[in-house]
């Protein structure tokens, strides 16, 4: 059983009831909760990791908010950040080495999943990023970590999405590419959701290949 503090956690482990090595970190996106994302685990298939599903930390409504999308997001995004950092180094303290480690984001959760991966030291095992958009496009490259250019993204998008339209995420993903960042960009018809089709099967596959690559 994990300890994690500064953030509010469940800890699930995978179906076999042994402790794996490898984790998915989970973040939900504005308004809801971790209650939201306890469908993970049986949603993709993949029984071979544990997962860690957290509350941002502010309130929002009956949910929560990992920054403030009324005033000025900054404090916020710097807030979670160091959240983050903090829960990477507590998970390392108790077995899970970065690199053991998946980051799984839909929206707010995708901001701070791609902010996290850009910015932490060490590599983790893969970056899945849903719905989601760039935080501080212009602090890039030079904001990034030695280990920014190591990790593997997966990052998705609707064209029919209302909440944040696909052109900006689009625009922003293609920079960080071009920045050299390794990030399969995929691009579904569907709307602020996550698609239970063909987004599910290519999450699947890439969390697949991902703990098969750091197995091997």
């Amino acid at each position: 059983m994990l300890e994690i503090n500064g953030i509010s956690s469940v800890y699930l482990p995978n179906q076999s009831g042994a402790q794996s090595e490898h984790l998915m970190v989970v973040l939900h996106g504005l308004g809801d909760s971790l209650e939201g994302y306890r469908f993970l685990p049986e949603f993709f298939g993949v029984n071979r990791f544990d997962h860690l599903l957290l509350n941002a930390p502010d309130d929002y409504y009956t949910g929560f908010s990992w920054f403030d999308i009324y005033g000025d997001p900054a404090p916020g995004v710097a807030r979670s950040r160091e959240l983050l950092f903090s829960l990477v180094q507590q998970l390392e303290n108790q077995g899970y080495s970065p690199e053991k480690l998946i980051f799984f984001g839909f929206s707010q959760g995708c901001l701070m999943v791609i902010d996290l991966a850009c910015r932490y030291p060490k590599s983790f095992a893969g970056i899945v990023g849903i719905s989601g958009y760039v935080w501080e496009l212009e602090s890039y490259p030079a904001a990034f970590s030695p280990a920014a250019k190591k990790q593997n993204f997966f990052v998705t998008h609707g064209t029919l999405d209302p909440v944040l339209p696909i052109g900006l995420t689009r625009k922003q993903v293609s920079s960080l590419k071009n920045m050299g960042l390794n990030i399969c960009w995929q691009e579904y018809l569907k709307d602020h959701t996550i698609d239970p089709t063909q987004e599910k099967q290519d999450i699947a596959s890439f969390l697949v290949e991902t703990i098969d690559e750091i197995s091997s």
